[in-house]
């Protein structure tokens, strides 16, 4: 089988979030546990493969699994999965291609012709339950006056859960520090199983906010770049007006304390009650080769 090994949101090779993507007629004779053993070779947070040579209802068919389990859907192994569909199937360039996961059709798009910014739409947001400082600052082993109260702390998911965590300061991003003991607990009683930490400052002044995401329950200690989380947070920041709008166009850093400095561009639109969110970047090609 031949694969790929690509950087997600990243602007030069050896950043962002890694991922290998598998194509070609075997790929589709895999069972479900070959799939998990070749995503635990690989080691990487997340190996895509694609399942379809032609395309099946106007998409092609794509599989994501940790090096633990299968998702549904996940952010950087769609956009990167885009990427080699474009590049090594269809060898030329093209406008959208849609994907058909677990979750549904996400289609991608292409904006640029060198180094395109690859955008992709997400489902709507949906907004569970809220949780308190009282219960998530132990979690992540910082004081209840650090997490942002004007805000809350709530289970969002545009095809993933997460538990989005609102903080005052960088500072307080940079010390957070899972306690897996206190992480597991707590989600035994949630939809989402992992935490993405987000606040307004930022390593650099172009930039407009700073995140961490967690998914020790996945076997991902820290992620540098997590598209379905920040779809999630696109959708908290337009529900909530973070930024004092229902629109939101902002610029993300993630990935620096785990030197894997990423960079996610968020679009979202609360309109008629309902919210539009996109997550795009770019995608880097590093490596290609084939298993025997």
């Amino acid at each position: 089988m031949n694969y790929y090994i690509v950087d997600v949101f990243a602007e030069s090779k050896y950043a962002g979030n890694q991922l290998a993507v598998f194509l070609g007629e075997d790929v589709k004779h895999l069972s479900d546990a070959e799939m998990l053993q070749i995503a635990r070779e690989i080691n990487y947070s997340e190996t895509t493969f694609i399942t379809s040579t032609e395309m099946e209802n106007d998409g092609y068919n794509v599989r994501i699994f940790t090096p633990k389990k299968e998702l549904p859907f996940a952010g950087h192994p769609t956009l990167g999965t885009a990427y080699i569909i474009q590049k090594a199937m269809l060898q030329q360039p093209i406008e959208k291609v849609i994907l058909n996961l677990k979750v549904g059709q996400i289609p991608v798009t292409f904006i640029g012709e060198s180094e395109p910014v690859l955008w992709m739409k997400q489902n709507a947001p949906i907004f569970d339950k809220k949780l308190t400082a009282e219960q998530v600052a132990p979690v992540l082993n910082l004081d209840i006056n650090e997490i942002d109260h004007d805000y809350p702390i709530q289970e969002v998911s545009t095809g993933v859960p997460f538990i989005i965590v609102p903080l005052k300061t960088h500072k307080a991003l940079k010390k957070a520090k899972v306690n897996v003991d206190k992480l597991f607990a707590l989600v035994e009683n949630t939809d989402a199983k992992c935490i993405l930490i987000f606040c307004p400052e930022t390593y650099h002044p172009e930039n407009q906010l700073s995140v961490r995401m967690f998914a020790h329950y996945l076997g991902i200690a820290e992620d540098p770049a997590t598209g379905s989380a920040n779809g999630c947070l696109a959708g908290y920041l337009a529900e909530y007006r973070y930024f004092g709008d229902d629109q939101v166009n902002v610029r993300v850093e993630q990935g620096y304390e785990i030197d894997r400095a990423s960079l996610l561009l968020l679009k979202s639109e609360k309109k008629d009650g309902i919210i539009d969110v996109c997550v795009g970047g770019k995608v880097v090609m590093v490596a290609k080769g084939e298993f025997i």
